[in-house]
Protein backbone atom coordinates (compact mmCIF):
# COMPACT_ATOMS: atom_id res chain seq x y z
CA UNK A 1 0.00 0.00 0.00
CA UNK A 2 1.39 2.62 -0.85
CA UNK A 3 1.79 6.07 1.50
CA UNK A 4 -0.69 8.46 -0.76
CA UNK A 5 -3.55 5.61 -0.36
CA UNK A 6 -2.89 4.89 3.45
CA UNK A 7 -3.39 8.53 4.03
CA UNK A 8 -6.31 9.08 1.79
CA UNK A 9 -7.71 5.96 3.56
CA UNK A 10 -7.28 8.30 6.78
CA UNK A 11 -8.64 10.78 5.79
CA UNK A 12 -11.78 9.44 5.02
CA UNK A 13 -11.93 7.47 8.38
CA UNK A 14 -11.13 10.89 10.32
CA UNK A 15 -13.45 12.59 8.61
CA UNK A 16 -10.85 15.53 7.54
CA UNK A 17 -11.33 15.44 3.53
CA UNK A 18 -11.95 18.69 2.14
CA UNK A 19 -12.05 17.43 -1.29
CA UNK A 20 -15.95 19.32 -2.56
CA UNK A 21 -16.30 15.63 -5.11
CA UNK A 22 -15.30 13.33 -2.44
CA UNK A 23 -18.56 13.48 0.12
CA UNK A 24 -20.55 15.90 -1.78
CA UNK A 25 -20.90 17.70 1.24
CA UNK A 26 -21.29 21.63 1.23
CA UNK A 27 -18.78 23.22 3.17
CA UNK A 28 -19.62 24.32 6.54
CA UNK A 29 -20.61 27.40 7.63
CA UNK A 30 -22.15 30.12 5.41
CA UNK A 31 -20.99 31.73 2.38
CA UNK A 32 -21.59 34.97 0.64
CA UNK A 33 -21.16 35.86 -2.76
CA UNK A 34 -20.66 38.90 -4.75
CA UNK A 35 -22.63 38.72 -7.93
CA UNK A 36 -21.45 41.91 -10.49
CA UNK A 37 -21.92 42.57 -14.17
CA UNK A 38 -21.97 46.24 -15.76
CA UNK A 39 -25.41 44.88 -18.04
CA UNK A 40 -28.85 45.28 -16.67
CA UNK A 41 -30.55 42.52 -14.91
CA UNK A 42 -33.41 41.49 -16.87
CA UNK A 43 -31.52 39.77 -19.86
CA UNK A 44 -29.32 38.38 -17.51
CA UNK A 45 -32.32 36.16 -15.83
CA UNK A 46 -32.12 32.82 -16.83
CA UNK A 47 -28.35 33.02 -16.61
CA UNK A 48 -28.68 33.90 -12.59
CA UNK A 49 -31.08 30.73 -12.49
CA UNK A 50 -28.76 28.52 -14.08
CA UNK A 51 -25.88 30.03 -11.38
CA UNK A 52 -28.48 29.50 -8.66
CA UNK A 53 -29.11 26.19 -10.07
CA UNK A 54 -25.29 24.69 -9.84
CA UNK A 55 -25.17 26.55 -6.17
CA UNK A 56 -28.70 24.66 -5.00
CA UNK A 57 -26.80 20.95 -6.75
CA UNK A 58 -23.98 21.52 -4.49
CA UNK A 59 -25.88 22.06 -1.71
CA UNK A 60 -26.13 25.84 -1.25
CA UNK A 61 -29.28 27.20 -0.57
CA UNK A 62 -29.94 30.87 0.14
CA UNK A 63 -30.93 32.22 3.38
CA UNK A 64 -29.66 28.97 5.16
CA UNK A 65 -26.08 28.34 3.91
CA UNK A 66 -25.44 31.19 1.40
CA UNK A 67 -26.45 34.57 0.88
CA UNK A 68 -26.00 36.45 -2.84
CA UNK A 69 -25.25 40.30 -2.88
CA UNK A 70 -26.68 41.29 -6.44
CA UNK A 71 -24.99 44.32 -8.57
CA UNK A 72 -26.11 45.43 -11.92
CA UNK A 73 -24.55 48.02 -14.05
CA UNK A 74 -27.58 48.93 -16.79
CA UNK A 75 -24.83 49.22 -19.25
CA UNK A 76 -22.92 52.29 -17.00
CA UNK A 77 -19.18 51.63 -17.06
CA UNK A 78 -18.78 54.25 -14.77
CA UNK A 79 -20.58 52.61 -11.83
CA UNK A 80 -18.36 49.91 -11.66
CA UNK A 81 -15.52 50.91 -9.10
CA UNK A 82 -18.37 51.87 -6.60
CA UNK A 83 -20.66 48.67 -7.33
CA UNK A 84 -17.52 46.53 -6.98
CA UNK A 85 -16.31 48.30 -3.33
CA UNK A 86 -19.97 48.38 -2.45
CA UNK A 87 -19.74 44.40 -2.81
CA UNK A 88 -16.08 44.11 -1.06
CA UNK A 89 -17.60 46.06 1.76
CA UNK A 90 -19.63 42.84 2.27
CA UNK A 91 -16.91 40.57 2.89
CA UNK A 92 -18.05 38.17 0.52
CA UNK A 93 -16.34 34.49 0.14
CA UNK A 94 -16.13 34.62 -3.39
CA UNK A 95 -16.86 37.12 -6.62
CA UNK A 96 -18.72 36.24 -9.43
CA UNK A 97 -17.75 38.22 -12.45
CA UNK A 98 -20.11 38.41 -15.61
CA UNK A 99 -20.70 41.07 -18.45
CA UNK A 100 -17.35 41.31 -20.34
CA UNK A 101 -14.07 42.44 -19.69
CA UNK A 102 -15.30 46.09 -18.44
CA UNK A 103 -16.13 44.37 -15.10
CA UNK A 104 -13.77 41.47 -14.90
CA UNK A 105 -10.84 44.04 -15.18
CA UNK A 106 -12.40 46.54 -12.79
CA UNK A 107 -12.87 43.65 -10.41
CA UNK A 108 -9.06 42.52 -10.84
CA UNK A 109 -8.25 45.73 -10.07
CA UNK A 110 -10.16 46.36 -6.88
CA UNK A 111 -9.05 43.12 -5.12
CA UNK A 112 -5.95 40.64 -5.51
CA UNK A 113 -7.02 38.67 -2.15
CA UNK A 114 -11.24 37.44 -2.76
CA UNK A 115 -11.22 34.41 -5.49
CA UNK A 116 -12.87 35.42 -8.29
CA UNK A 117 -14.85 33.34 -10.99
CA UNK A 118 -15.49 34.92 -14.41
CA UNK A 119 -17.10 34.39 -17.65
CA UNK A 120 -15.98 35.99 -20.61
CA UNK A 121 -14.91 35.52 -24.18
CA UNK A 122 -11.02 35.06 -24.06
CA UNK A 123 -9.66 36.04 -21.31
CA UNK A 124 -6.10 35.94 -22.85
CA UNK A 125 -6.46 38.13 -25.47
CA UNK A 126 -8.84 40.66 -23.11
CA UNK A 127 -6.01 40.82 -20.30
CA UNK A 128 -7.79 39.04 -17.96
CA UNK A 129 -5.17 35.63 -17.02
CA UNK A 130 -1.44 35.01 -18.33
CA UNK A 131 -2.59 31.86 -18.53
CA UNK A 132 -4.97 29.57 -19.17
CA UNK A 133 -3.74 26.56 -17.19
CA UNK A 134 -2.54 28.43 -14.29
CA UNK A 135 -4.56 31.59 -14.07
CA UNK A 136 -3.32 34.67 -11.77
CA UNK A 137 -3.57 34.39 -8.02
CA UNK A 138 -7.14 34.70 -7.38
CA UNK A 139 -9.00 34.04 -10.57
CA UNK A 140 -10.50 31.39 -12.54
CA UNK A 141 -13.36 30.82 -14.74
CA UNK A 142 -14.61 29.82 -18.42
CA UNK A 143 -13.37 31.32 -21.58
CA UNK A 144 -16.45 31.13 -24.76
CA UNK A 145 -13.47 32.34 -27.59
CA UNK A 146 -16.43 32.59 -29.24
CA UNK A 147 -14.04 34.80 -31.84
CA UNK A 148 -13.37 31.60 -33.48
CA UNK A 149 -17.04 30.73 -34.54
CA UNK A 150 -17.93 33.56 -37.28
CA UNK A 151 -16.81 31.89 -40.01
CA UNK A 152 -19.39 28.88 -39.04
CA UNK A 153 -22.06 31.26 -38.81
CA UNK A 154 -21.45 32.58 -42.15
CA UNK A 155 -21.41 29.25 -43.85
CA UNK A 156 -24.70 28.33 -41.49
CA UNK A 157 -26.36 31.96 -43.21
CA UNK A 158 -25.02 31.18 -46.72
CA UNK A 159 -26.49 27.42 -46.56
CA UNK A 160 -30.10 29.08 -45.38
CA UNK A 161 -29.33 31.78 -47.73
CA UNK A 162 -27.23 30.46 -51.17
CA UNK A 163 -27.58 34.40 -52.91
CA UNK A 164 -26.61 36.17 -49.95
CA UNK A 165 -23.85 38.59 -51.27
CA UNK A 166 -24.54 41.56 -49.13
CA UNK A 167 -24.27 41.18 -44.74
CA UNK A 168 -24.39 43.35 -42.12
CA UNK A 169 -22.63 42.78 -39.04
CA UNK A 170 -22.40 44.62 -35.83
CA UNK A 171 -19.70 44.15 -33.22
CA UNK A 172 -18.04 46.08 -30.26
CA UNK A 173 -14.65 47.96 -31.10
CA UNK A 174 -13.73 48.61 -27.49
CA UNK A 175 -12.84 44.78 -26.69
CA UNK A 176 -9.84 42.93 -27.91
CA UNK A 177 -11.50 39.81 -28.74
CA UNK A 178 -14.51 41.48 -30.74
CA UNK A 179 -11.37 42.92 -32.83
CA UNK A 180 -10.03 39.65 -33.07
CA UNK A 181 -13.98 38.10 -34.33
CA UNK A 182 -14.02 41.14 -36.68
CA UNK A 183 -10.78 39.88 -38.60
CA UNK A 184 -11.70 36.26 -38.30
CA UNK A 185 -15.28 37.45 -39.59
CA UNK A 186 -13.57 39.63 -42.46
CA UNK A 187 -11.79 36.88 -43.75
CA UNK A 188 -14.75 34.48 -43.92
CA UNK A 189 -17.17 36.58 -45.51
CA UNK A 190 -13.94 37.71 -48.55
CA UNK A 191 -14.27 33.84 -48.96
CA UNK A 192 -17.84 33.31 -49.65
CA UNK A 193 -17.58 36.51 -51.56
CA UNK A 194 -19.49 38.50 -49.35
CA UNK A 195 -19.56 42.55 -48.86
CA UNK A 196 -19.94 43.50 -45.59
CA UNK A 197 -21.58 46.55 -43.94
CA UNK A 198 -20.39 47.44 -40.11
CA UNK A 199 -21.76 49.01 -37.56
CA UNK A 200 -20.00 49.76 -34.74
CA UNK A 201 -20.99 50.35 -31.10
CA UNK A 202 -18.67 50.09 -27.55
CA UNK A 203 -22.41 50.46 -25.41
CA UNK A 204 -25.92 50.83 -25.19
CA UNK A 205 -26.03 54.58 -26.17
CA UNK A 206 -24.09 53.71 -29.13
CA UNK A 207 -25.74 51.02 -30.14
CA UNK A 208 -29.06 52.97 -30.38
CA UNK A 209 -27.70 55.76 -32.34
CA UNK A 210 -25.96 53.63 -34.96
CA UNK A 211 -28.84 51.54 -35.45
CA UNK A 212 -31.31 54.76 -35.85
CA UNK A 213 -28.74 56.39 -38.02
CA UNK A 214 -27.51 53.22 -40.24
CA UNK A 215 -28.95 53.10 -43.90
CA UNK A 216 -28.85 49.58 -44.36
CA UNK A 217 -28.91 49.04 -47.98
CA UNK A 218 -29.92 46.20 -49.95
CA UNK A 219 -28.49 43.99 -47.30
CA UNK A 220 -29.33 40.27 -47.55
CA UNK A 221 -28.63 39.48 -44.34
CA UNK A 222 -26.70 39.89 -41.09
CA UNK A 223 -24.52 38.77 -38.03
CA UNK A 224 -23.87 40.01 -34.25
CA UNK A 225 -20.61 39.11 -32.93
CA UNK A 226 -20.45 37.86 -29.39
CA UNK A 227 -20.21 40.61 -27.25
CA UNK A 228 -21.88 40.93 -23.94
CA UNK A 229 -23.33 44.53 -24.46
CA UNK A 230 -24.53 43.60 -27.32
CA UNK A 231 -26.24 40.20 -25.81
CA UNK A 232 -27.94 42.68 -23.19
CA UNK A 233 -29.27 44.66 -25.87
CA UNK A 234 -30.80 41.73 -27.74
CA UNK A 235 -34.27 43.31 -27.59
CA UNK A 236 -33.07 46.42 -29.80
CA UNK A 237 -31.44 44.45 -31.91
CA UNK A 238 -34.05 42.05 -32.66
CA UNK A 239 -36.02 45.12 -33.54
CA UNK A 240 -33.82 46.64 -35.96
CA UNK A 241 -33.56 42.76 -37.54
CA UNK A 242 -37.22 42.78 -37.91
CA UNK A 243 -38.08 46.32 -39.03
CA UNK A 244 -35.56 45.31 -41.90
CA UNK A 245 -36.40 41.75 -42.38
CA UNK A 246 -33.14 40.95 -42.41
CA UNK A 247 -32.06 36.98 -41.84
CA UNK A 248 -29.65 37.13 -38.85
CA UNK A 249 -27.50 34.68 -36.99
CA UNK A 250 -26.29 35.43 -33.24
CA UNK A 251 -24.53 33.76 -30.46
CA UNK A 252 -26.84 33.18 -28.38
CA UNK A 253 -29.60 30.85 -27.83
CA UNK A 254 -31.40 33.61 -26.20
CA UNK A 255 -31.93 35.85 -28.93
CA UNK A 256 -33.54 32.84 -30.79
CA UNK A 257 -36.03 32.13 -28.12
CA UNK A 258 -36.68 35.74 -27.98
CA UNK A 259 -37.52 36.18 -31.94
CA UNK A 260 -34.16 35.99 -33.57
CA UNK A 261 -33.88 33.74 -36.75
CA UNK A 262 -30.52 31.55 -35.64
CA UNK A 263 -27.81 30.87 -33.20
CA UNK A 264 -24.37 29.37 -33.09
CA UNK A 265 -22.71 29.51 -30.05
CA UNK A 266 -21.73 28.49 -26.63
CA UNK A 267 -24.47 27.49 -23.88
CA UNK A 268 -24.27 30.42 -21.57
CA UNK A 269 -26.80 28.52 -19.22
CA UNK A 270 -24.37 25.56 -18.77
CA UNK A 271 -21.63 27.70 -18.10
CA UNK A 272 -23.57 29.87 -15.31
CA UNK A 273 -24.80 26.54 -14.02
CA UNK A 274 -21.38 24.98 -14.00
CA UNK A 275 -20.00 28.51 -12.50
CA UNK A 276 -21.99 27.45 -9.45
CA UNK A 277 -20.43 24.18 -9.20
CA UNK A 278 -17.33 26.04 -9.45
CA UNK A 279 -17.75 28.52 -6.75
CA UNK A 280 -17.90 25.03 -4.46
CA UNK A 281 -14.77 24.09 -5.08
CA UNK A 282 -13.11 27.36 -3.53
CA UNK A 283 -15.77 26.94 -0.39
CA UNK A 284 -14.17 23.43 -0.03
CA UNK A 285 -10.75 26.14 0.05
CA UNK A 286 -9.06 24.86 -3.71
CA UNK A 287 -7.90 27.96 -4.63
CA UNK A 288 -8.49 30.13 -8.10
CA UNK A 289 -4.99 29.69 -9.20
CA UNK A 290 -5.07 26.17 -9.36
CA UNK A 291 -8.19 25.56 -11.20
CA UNK A 292 -7.78 25.76 -14.76
CA UNK A 293 -9.80 28.16 -17.00
CA UNK A 294 -12.44 25.78 -18.61
CA UNK A 295 -12.98 26.78 -22.29
CA UNK A 296 -16.02 26.38 -23.97
CA UNK A 297 -15.92 22.47 -25.80
CA UNK A 298 -19.25 22.45 -27.01
CA UNK A 299 -21.56 24.92 -29.49
CA UNK A 300 -25.40 24.38 -30.07
CA UNK A 301 -27.11 25.47 -33.31
CA UNK A 302 -30.64 27.04 -32.69
CA UNK A 303 -33.42 27.81 -35.28
CA UNK A 304 -36.29 29.28 -35.04
CA UNK A 305 -38.95 27.75 -37.39
CA UNK A 306 -41.70 30.74 -36.67
CA UNK A 307 -39.38 33.82 -37.56
CA UNK A 308 -38.38 31.86 -40.79
CA UNK A 309 -41.59 31.30 -41.78
CA UNK A 310 -42.38 34.91 -41.21
CA UNK A 311 -39.63 35.69 -43.36
CA UNK A 312 -40.67 34.00 -46.17
CA UNK A 313 -37.74 31.42 -46.21
CA UNK A 314 -37.29 27.38 -45.94
CA UNK A 315 -34.98 26.46 -43.66
CA UNK A 316 -33.39 23.48 -45.26
CA UNK A 317 -33.74 20.11 -43.91
CA UNK A 318 -30.08 19.57 -43.98
CA UNK A 319 -29.54 22.49 -41.03
CA UNK A 320 -32.73 21.41 -39.56
CA UNK A 321 -30.78 18.00 -38.77
CA UNK A 322 -28.11 19.28 -37.40
CA UNK A 323 -30.12 22.07 -35.14
CA UNK A 324 -29.65 21.47 -31.41
CA UNK A 325 -33.25 23.15 -30.97
CA UNK A 326 -35.53 23.81 -33.07
CA UNK A 327 -38.25 26.60 -31.85
CA UNK A 328 -41.27 26.18 -33.55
Amino acid sequence: MTIFRLVAILAVIGGLSVSPGAAGQPALGMHRIAYINVGPAAPNASNVAAFREGLRESGYVEGRNLTIDFRWGDGQVERLPGMIQDLLALKPDLVFSTGGPPTILAVKAATTSVPVIFITGDPLAEGVVSSLSRPDANLTGFALLAQNLGAKRLELLRELLPGAKRIVLIWNPGIASSVASKKEAEAAAAKLDMSVQWIQARNPGELQSALASTPVKNADAMMVLADPVLGFERARILAFAAQHRLPAIYFWREFVVEGGLMSYGSNLTAIHRQAGRQADKIFHGVKPRDLPIEQASTFEFVVNQGTAKSLGLTVPQSLLLRADEVIR
